[in-house]
């Protein structure tokens, strides 16, 4: 297995967190359980940012939470139907034009509402050499497939030189036309964005970055001059992000997410409603709260600063926009969804109501 580069001193223990003031110790007692059942990392950007008084908008994104350990039985190990998608490991190939190319399972930081939560994290490591290899044969000999997604894990944990050779064995296939980045790094490890690894990425294929941030508070004066640093190159931006419970679950919060992010030449793509991953019941809201939040942003702010709302059908039955146009009540207090196949499928609503 090939070793992963060394990212810069992380907190990667329920333990270190309390070392850093960033938990009690009697709360760290009480969350060990959780640190050994999911993956721990705060960076030294993130932690920073705890320590000038980042809000729970932060907070309750990255410090462990007791509730964690409690599974409803709707949640699922693979919430968004990876597994059957998936051919050759590193795979996951949902749509015909596009699939996502899945090289590393680790990340700089661990989301506690992370919907891959039970693949990522210490020891997942990366493909090895053969499976890297049968993965890009796999999109070589699939003439259809015309945009490869960088996902993971997180790809930008990748050294710049080896982000160079696989950059160049995607360039090499003739019907790829597009190359897509899914990262958190520019936010919560900003340091790795240098001048090598931005030239890493230069190439034939286009390159289009959408970096996951949830609360405005996570633009520190780093993470911006990382964005500034990607768009000024000439990589555009997107933004996609997480309706959260107690992050970022009110008209204020969004409007300062989606505005931040349009200051910093980043266009907001994607609102996400949160996935039914286990131990993440206290982060997700109704489908009715979310859809009224929409409601609420669409006038008062701008056309370019709002995304679209989307839900990921349990299954792998694929995204689709949550709009009356794809889900419909069932009368019993839960949803029927249409996949983009027309297809529909029973949907539990199992968010927390304010109400």
């Amino acid at each position: 297995m090939t070793a992963l580069p060394r990212l810069s001193p992380t907190l990667r223990s329920v333990a270190a967190l309390a070392e850093a003031g960033l938990i009690s110790p009697e709360t760290a007692d009480a969350l060990a359980p959780v640190g050994q059942r999911y993956a721990v990392a705060v960076t030294p950007e993130i932690a920073a940012a705890l320590h000038a008084g980042a809000g729970d908008g932060v907070a309750r994104q990255f410090l462990p939470d007791a509730r964690e350990l409690v599974t409803l039985p709707e949640e699922l190990p693979d919430p968004i139907g990876d597994a059957p998608h998936s051919p050759v490991p590193g795979i996951v190939h949902r749509y015909a034009d596009r699939l996502l190319l899945k090289l590393v399972s680790t990340c700089a930081v661990y989301c506690r509402f992370c919907f891959r939560r039970e693949m990522v994290g210490p020891g997942k490591e990366m493909l090895s050499a053969e499976e890297t290899e049968a993965a890009l044969a796999y999109i070589a000999d699939h003439p259809a497939i015309w945009e490869v997604i960088l996902t993971g894990g997180d790809p930008l944990v990748l050294s710049a030189r080896r982000l160079r050779e696989i950059k160049a064995r995607l360039d090499a296939i003739p019907h790829v036309g597009a190359l897509r980045i899914h990262t958190r790094v520019p936010v919560v490890a900003p340091e790795r964005i240098t001048g090598e690894l931005v030239d890493a990425l230069g190439g034939r294929l286009p390159v289009h970055i959408l970096i996951h941030a949830n609360h405005a508070d996570e633009f520190t004066p780093a993470a911006r001059a990382a964005a500034a640093r990607l768009v000024n190159a000439g990589i555009p931006l997107f933004g996609q992000s997480v309706l959260l419970r107690g992050v970022n679950d009110s008209v204020p919060a969004l409007t300062d997410l989606f505005r931040t992010m349009v200051s910093l030449r980043i266009k907001p793509h994607y609102l996400h409603h949160g996935d039914l991953a286990p131990g993440t019941a206290h982060f997700r809201l109704p489908l009715a709260e979310g859809m009224a939040l929409m409601r609420a942003l669409r006038g008062p702010l701008s056309g370019l600063a709002l995304p679209t709302y989307m839900l990921d059908i349990p299954g792998g039955y694929g995204k689709v926009p949550v709009t009356a146009d794809y889900l419909t009540p069932d009368g019993q207090g839960g949803w029927w969804v249409t996949d983009p196949q027309g297809r529909r499928h029973a949907y539990r609503d199992t968010g927390e109501s304010h109400n």
